[in-house]
């Protein structure tokens, strides 16, 4: 057996056999996508729809006999490994060593959102894995010194808010609104926004003034003290910073409360529009103000379907999965598009061919999110959402309506709508 590993080892070394065992000129039967999704618990609503997108992307790929894999020459079929952590990081971190360790994946995709992502970044760096970071934003996950990692499908943390504390010190303030309220999660992905949009009102000859600032825990289910807090502070803008859950509940609470603000800013009403229109309802969402992503923004894509084509993909696939269509369902369709062009482009399976391969992309891969761009740390830098506003239609429903930039603006904000 000693032998053995001493042979493979040496093959290894001069190229002849890959990390896997792979004769250098074979290919292999099937690519190992390991990944984690969660079923259930708090991130279920964020995980579930880019598992959904992913595998979506794999059966079409598989469908035409599998992806293009530069280093064979040849189309080989994907294989997706995807674990149910439940959301639970300490069962993710169980399942993330299950996954490089046992199963010995080729390509490894993280769960999604900051706090599950948290998990992983450590342990695929460890493994020296090249992690698919599908959503995890904190800013905390990119550094010079760990080339694992790069963030697909959106903006890291510091840079997401850029819009949005543009918008305030510019277009709100110029309306006279110059009273901010910040009240955020505290997690990797909301609480780094409310730190970046917190430098940014306070810098020097800044127009606004912050009024109230406070981080509750991302577990926080009932905002009603915390709304009668903000409101005896007076502002003008209140900028509410957490996951879907915390929305929900923020939403609801306002739009019982009574309590009026001039502008309402939140996170996922443009995120996932289904998800928080089936729970608060289109009252409690007209005149709040939120990002807007692909779903509302019409985007040529050089690569994959357009997000009209997507959608229509994925009724036709999941339409009684009861997983709700949304902007991380976009999320998962991308992580794979990336997947598929890397492994178009790398020159090996090693895991730092396969990031040079996609960091190739960068600037280059224009998808129905937009255009990929990365840092040289691995953050996303691209793909930018607008601030737009929602408006209640006749019918129950609601639209965006654009406000900033200027430059893709569909219509003037209305303020005092809440």
């Amino acid at each position: 057996m000693v032998r053995w590993t001493w042979l493979i080892l040496l093959l290894a070394t001069l190229g002849l056999i890959d990390s896997r065992g792979w004769a250098a000129d074979v290919a292999p039967s099937e690519i190992r996508i390991g990944h984690l999704h969660a079923s259930t618990g708090p991130y279920a609503s964020i995980s579930m729809p880019v598992y959904l997108g992913l595998k979506l992307w794999i059966d079409q790929v598989n469908a035409q006999g599998g992806a293009m894999v530069k280093p064979f020459g040849k189309k080989i079929p994907l294989r997706l490994i995807s674990y149910d952590d439940q959301s639970n990081p300490g069962t993710e971190a169980t399942l993330v060593n299950q996954l490089i360790t046992q199963d010995k994946v080729d390509i490894l995709i993280c769960d999604s959102g900051s706090v599950l992502t948290a998990v992983c970044v450590p342990i695929a760096r460890e493994h020296k894995m090249f992690l698919f970071d599908p959503t995890g934003t904190g800013a905390a996950f990119f550094s010079k010194d760990n080339p694992y990692i790069a963030l697909l499908a959106d903006p890291v943390s510091t840079v997401w808010p850029r819009y949005l504390w543009e918008f305030l010190k510019t277009d709100v303030a110029a309306a006279g609104l110059k009273r901010v309220a910040i009240l955020y999660s505290t997690n990797d992905f909301t609480g780094t926004q409310a730190n970046a949009v917190r430098n940014a009102l306070k810098e020097k000859g800044s127009p606004v003034q912050i009024v109230f600032d406070q981080g509750v825990p991302t577990s926080t289910s009932n905002y009603t003290v915390l709304i009668n807090n903000i409101a005896a502070t007076n502002p003008d803008v209140v900028l509410e910073l957490g996951y879907v859950g915390n929305d929900i509940a923020f939403l609801r609470n306002l739009q019982d409360s009574g309590v009026k603000f001039p502008m309402v800013f939140t996170l996922y009403p443009g995120i996932e529009t289904p998800t928080l229109l089936k729970n608060v309802g289109a009252a409690a969402l007209d005149g709040v103000f939120s990002y807007v992503t692909a779903l509302a923004m019409s985007y040529q894509p050089e690569v994959g379907m357009t997000e009209q084509q997507f959608h229509a993909a994925w009724e036709k696939a999941y339409a009684h999965s009861g997983v709700e269509y949304g902007w991380n369902a976009l999320a998962g369709y991308l992580t794979g598009l990336v997947v598929g062009e890397a492994l178009a482009r790398t020159e090996s399976m090693a895991q730092l061919d396969l990031r040079k391969a996609v960091f190739s992309l960068s600037g280059k891969l224009k998808t129905l999110i937009g255009t990929f761009q990365l840092n040289d740390e691995g953050a996303q830098i691209g793909e930018l959402t607008p601030i737009g506003q929602l408006a209640a239609d006749s019918k129950g429903g609601v639209h965006f309506v654009v406000v900033y930039p200027h430059d893709v603006a569909t219509g003037q904000p209305r303020f005092n709508a809440r």
